[in-house]
């Protein structure tokens, strides 16, 4: 998921059922906020993950 995060929501509120309210929604989204805050911080505490393929590539 990706911006515009927010519209996404409110989108899949509008094809939602009625009885599914827009906290049910932010509230089944939470895990998958983790899994991107997790990977970011794997990501800032080992940078070559994200800067190997540019290297491969580019080379130095």
């Amino acid at each position: 998921m990706t911006p515009p995060f927010g519209y996404n929501l409110f989108l899949m509120r509008a094809m939602a059922p009625p009885e599914i309210s827009l906290r049910d929604i932010y509230r089944s989204i939470i895990p998958f906020v983790g899994v991107m805050v997790i990977a970011l911080a794997i990501i800032m505490a080992f940078p070559q993950i994200a800067l190997w393929l540019p290297e491969y590539v580019y080379g130095k």
